[in-house]
């Protein structure tokens, strides 16, 4: 049976791809095995089959490297449109057939990328948790338990899943970031203007953006430079400077206002702290600022006039079709033609919002704003219990975004995280992309995996320094469950060698360190036969990487396991 990774990346792609290891039609066949094995995640409206990627992947030239995409399979939120497939946006009612795909469709597939489905969402991309649509409920890719974030529910969790190697959503409030916190993933949001919406089925025209979702910063950046450009069929659309990676002059924290809330409200401020001491890691200047104007900012969205830009595009089809649109939906988008939305308080939020983006573009100057992506997360249960109340807390940190014409990229605090994903984000001017870029890379480089020892990589003895020249910081002395044997192996020189087994096993001694995730592969390349790298599982019941000996290796090897530990000769 053909190997495939658990999640696909545009550069296993692409090596499986020229090694002539794989074909897309191969690929195609897959997705569609992963799409129908999750059926019950309802990630999709129109669900991926081999015969609609055949189309694109018919069309495909010969591989050439000027197709930065080909063959690359991604997803597409169901209120953006590809030619000759129903859009929805999670409405049955409001269904329609394009007879072209948006502009950012187009762009993708010229580089190469395939379309693999329509996406599900929060109705009418009205929502941040993931909950609102009559396709289903979108539960959260490793604890079903839980919410996957919205709207682009169905976007995230697809590439999170692996059936597609990235995906489009789209950003008003916070949609193209929260389910990219909730699921682990890189979740990309241009400046306005920067990617056109042409093609996309309008939330608030004037702060909509096309997001992407992938797993890997590089990934992020391949789709960013297809996707953007000005577009001339386009009145939002504007014309920017490529970005490159650029780092910040300073970092701009929240000195108060960080609000952590639900049951894993711990859990989330205690990942937000090691993230802010990674943040300082970095080198660059950190200083806290005022986020009150922020959060005053981001109350215009869902408190001020913006909710009527929502019921100008769709209070119509509402008004037409009574109790068709998904219950929360409707209520929420009723709310835009409340008699308080006059003429003169449009004027005094866009007076007020004018006034807030003054200010921003002085603290933010060659600057960015580093806040949690979300300071909490539900269970579906919770949300359905009280819909209004937990999807506003999941906007805490993103509603100010748009209305502040500001660009944001998501990115994992612990990309390995599959338990609680936790994430942060990284906010800069419109005109600043690359040091949002810049900034995450420099962010994701601080990552670090843990690691175990036994013999001589411990602290104080002669191989340590193979650790801490690569930035390894010690963290403590623990021991394995007791489910290992240690043998002194017959080597030159003298080592230990850690091998499972849980009949005849003990706790043995280890110490563990931190390694930057970027050195981790510097690291693995002084790793010798008969050792080796895998997981390790200690007294406490963590997992955390580590050496274990090949078994040929402690054959006449004296057993050393009754005294627990590793001493090297005096």
């Amino acid at each position: 049976m053909r190997y495939f990774p658990e999640k696909l990346t545009c550069t296993w792609l692409k090596n499986s791809y020229k090694s002539g290891e794989l074909t897309p039609y191969e690929l195609a066949e897959e997705i569609v095995r992963r799409a129908a094995d999750k059926e019950r995640y309802n990630i999709w409206i129109v669900k991926p089959t081999v015969e609609l990627m055949k189309k694109y992947i018919d069309r495909l030239p010969e591989y050439r490297e000027e197709y930065p995409l080909w063959g690359i399979p991604f997803a597409i939120k169901d209120n953006i449109d590809l030619k000759g497939v129903s859009t929805t946006a999670a409405c049955k009612e409001y269904r329609y057939l394009p007879e072209e795909s948006a502009t950012v469709v187009e762009k993708l597939i010229a580089a190469g990328a395939i379309p693999v489905g329509k996406t599900n969402l929060d109705q009418f991309a009205t929502g941040l948790v993931g909950t609102r649509s009559p396709y289903g409920e979108v539960p959260n890719s490793w604890n079903p338990e839980l919410i996957s974030g919205g709207s682009s529910s169905g976007s995230a969790v697809a590439v999170a899943l692996g059936m597609a190697a990235f995906s489009l959503g789209t950003d008003t409030a916070g949609s193209g970031r929260i389910p990219a916190a909730l699921n682990g993933l890189v979740g990309y949001k241009p400046s306005l203007g920067a990617w056109s919406t042409k093609g996309v089925v309008p939330a608030c025209a004037s702060l909509d953006c096309v997001t992407v979702f992938a797993n890997n910063l590089m990934d992020v950046q391949k789709v960013n430079l297809a996707a953007r450009g000005e577009d001339k069929r386009c009145c939002w659309s504007r014309s920017y400077e490529t970005p490159g990676y650029k780092l910040p002059g300073k970092i701009c924290l929240a000195k108060t206002g960080v609000q952590f809330y639900g049951n894993y409200a711990k859990e989330y401020e205690e990942k937000w702290n090691r993230a802010v001491e990674r943040i300082k890691a970095c080198g660059i200047e950190a200083e806290y600022i005022d986020y009150s104007m922020f959060s005053e900012a981001a109350s215009i969205l869902y408190e001020g006039p913006w909710v009527a830009e929502r019921w100008k595009d769709l209070g119509e089809f509402v008004k037409a079709h009574p109790g068709r649109t998904f219950p929360v939906t409707e209520t929420i988008l009723r709310a835009g033609a409340d008699k308080e939305h006059t003429a003169v308080k449009v004027f005094e939020a866009m007076h007020k919002l004018q006034a807030y983006r003054a200010k921003v573009k002085q603290i933010l100057k060659e600057a960015v704003l580093i806040l949690p992506t979300a300071g909490g997360t539900f269970t579906r249960e919770e949300v359905r219990e009280d819909p209004i109340a937990a999807n506003s807390k999941m906007g805490f940190y993103t509603n100010h975004c748009n209305l502040l014409d500001m660009c944001a990229i998501a990115v994992p605090e612990d990309t390995a995280d599959k338990k609680l994903p936790f994430g942060i984000t990284i906010f800069a001017l419109a005109e600043a992309e690359g040091l949002i870029l810049g900034m995450a890379e420099q962010f994701l480089q601080t990552e670090a995996v843990s690691i175990a020892v036994c013999g001589l990589h411990k602290k104080g003895y002669p191989l340590e320094s193979q650790l801490t020249e690569l930035g390894a910081r010690y963290l403590e002395c623990t021991k394995t469950a007791p489910e290992y044997e240690l043998y002194e192996l017959n080597t030159m020189p003298v080592k230990p060698g850690l091998v499972y087994n849980k009949e005849a096993g003990a706790a043995i001694e280890v110490d563990l360190y931190e390694l930057p995730v970027f050195q981790y592969g510097k690291f693995m390349r002084q790793v010798k036969q008969p050792l080796c790298i895998g997981t390790i599982k200690l007294c406490d019941g963590r997992k955390v990487q580590g050496f274990l000996c090949e078994a040929y290796a402690v054959k006449g090897a004296k057993n050393i396991t009754e005294a627990g530990t590793y001493k090297i000769a005096e």
